[in-house]
């Protein structure tokens, strides 16, 4: 979510003045610096989100809103959108919700209060639209939308390897398809097949241990290279022969996506935005979800190249659906 959000403000900031208000102390926070120069003119405000000081986060935030004249709001998720419907009080300004990830329904009549003050509800993918129909509440206002999030094109120059190479990329994460991808992964070593797996992303909170645990019991590990995490992704789409992402789930799939951009062979199990995927005309392998043994079966496959895929196709489709003309151009008509 940090990094979609870094990646719409560099969409939209040749058309808006943009006020990037974040976690003090968060990640947006330390790696501001990272993303923006003093040349792009985007200015960073923190607010502290702690439960103590939510009477003076909803001041702060208001004074945010009036310092800078503020007209719309476009808010990644929907944790602590409690500060916003209580700072926002007495004005008409735009709230925009971007949605990237599935939600649970929320009850009560605060959140019923807090969500029916939306003005806009933009989902990343039909799933994640869908989702948002069933559980949020809807004021007299609120509409809902889908918008794609664009991929940019890139020229990554192929190069013959002797060994084969499977990539991972994304959060270490429960769920996100690391572990899996690793069990997958022994039916090369049975088949006798040379190859490295890259995980590249950096640690979920917490979760660290339990895969370090699960990651050292594994014979292969050896196999495995653990890049952690990184800006340059393409370094690593451009080495790969295959992407193997067997999550549990997705909005959308940025990661899957931009593999699939990168003309890699991809697989992927069958749950969440990855049929929508499929129906959209892109050509990679869904496995039954959670499916373990196919998981295998359908990778050996692939490496043995028994399954062919039109990956220019894949590439072709990016082009046309997830530009950023189009993305640039559907979140300009909803900001007043």
């Amino acid at each position: 979510m940090e990094l979609d959000s870094i990646k719409l403000i560099k969409k939209l900031n040749p058309y808006c003045k943009i006020i990037f208000i974040t976690k003090k102390g968060g990640f947006l926070e330390q790696k501001f610096d990272r993303y923006f120069t003093k040349e792009d003119g985007v200015i960073l405000k923190v607010l502290n989100f702690k439960s103590l000081g939510f009477i003076n986060t909803i001041i702060e935030t208001k004074k945010i809103l009036k310092e800078y004249d503020i007209k719309n709001i476009i808010y990644f998720g929907t944790s602590k959108l409690r500060v916003v419907y209580f700072a926002l009080l007495g004005n008409n300004i735009n709230l925009i919700v971007r949605h990237g990830t599935t939600r649970r329904e929320k009850k009560g009549i605060i959140n019923k209060l807090v969500y029916s003050r939306i003005n806009y509800h933009i989902a990343i993918s039909n799933h994640l639209l869908n989702n948002v129909k069933q559980i949020f509440p809807f004021g007299k206002q609120t509409k809902a939308f889908l918008i794609y999030p664009a991929i940019k094109s890139i020229n990554l120059e192929k190069k013959k390897k002797e060994k084969l190479t499977i990539l991972h990329t994304g959060r270490i994460a429960y769920g996100k398809g690391q572990i899996d991808a690793i069990k997958a992964c022994e039916i090369l070593i049975e088949n006798n097949i040379d190859f490295d797996l890259f995980l590249v992303g950096g640690y979920e909170d917490g979760y660290e241990e339990e895969f370090l645990k699960f990651y050292n019991s594994i014979e292969y590990k050896n196999k495995i290279k653990l890049v952690g995490f990184t800006t340059e992704v393409d370094i690593y789409l451009e080495k790969a022969d295959i992407f193997l992402f067997p999550s549990y789930g997705e909005g959308l799939g940025n990661s899957f996506l931009e593999a699939l951009n990168a003309e890699l062979k991809c697989i992927a199990y069958s749950n969440t935005a990855f049929p929508e995927l499929k129906e959209l005309g892109f050509d990679f392998i869904l496995i039954e979800d959670k499916n373990i043994d196919r998981l295998k079966e359908d990778l050996l496959k692939v490496v043995k190249n028994e399954i062919t895929f039109d990956l220019e196709k894949n590439n072709g489709i990016i082009k046309t659906i997830f530009s950023e003309k189009d993305e640039i151009k559907k979140y300009l008509e909803i900001l007043t």
